[in-house]
């Protein structure tokens, strides 16, 4: 996978201005009553159409570059999710994300810490990731694997596991026929 560099010192004004638009939708979506039309709306301009049907996330949110997340259908984010995407995040159907996950496909260079390193972030159809686990750049989750509370993913988790700790570990094979 390759990584992909972005100078931070060096963004042009449209850059700016495009992150500056989306930190002001994203404290107003955190702003807004939940199940409102003005919090659907705001979340459908947050992801624009790289939101699937039926696909919700909840409040409060962080994202830096939104534009960088694909969600797919039947999808469920929950409250105190941090998406650093500037690697790019991609949220298969049916996947749920539990409370304070942090999804983080960027790092910064340790030379020059105003460069962003990016890898992007894969989380499979049905995957689970439970409360407060942190995928780092570069990290797939498998469809239908499950990631334990408080889990930092360091390496791929495979189809249809469970990993949890910290690194995460394998734990178990999933052997569920309702896959």
């Amino acid at each position: 996978m390759e990584e992909k560099r972005i100078d931070c010192s060096k963004q042009t004004p449209e850059e700016l201005a495009l992150a500056a638009h989306h930190a002001k939708l994203v404290h107003r979506f955190n702003q807004a009553e939940p199940y409102t039309e003005e919090w659907q709306g705001l979340m459908q301009e947050i992801f624009k159409e790289k939101i699937g049907e039926g696909s919700r996330v909840m409040s409060p949110l962080t994202a830096i570059r939104p534009h960088e997340v694909s969600i797919g259908k039947g999808c469920v984010i929950m409250n105190g999710c941090l998406m650093m995407a500037a690697g790019g995040i991609t949220i298969e159907d049916g996947a749920m994300i539990a409370a304070n996950c942090q999804l983080i496909s960027n790092n910064h260079d340790l030379e020059n810490r105003w460069v962003i390193t990016c890898k992007p972030v894969h989380i499979g159809k049905r995957a689970w990731i439970g409360a407060g686990a942190t995928i780092l750049p570069g990290i797939t989750v498998g469809d239908n694997a499950v990631v334990g509370a408080g889990s930092v993913v360091t390496k791929d988790v495979a189809p249809n596991t469970i990993v949890a700790g910290n690194p995460a570990k394998f734990i178990k094979n999933i052997t569920t026929h309702n896959i």
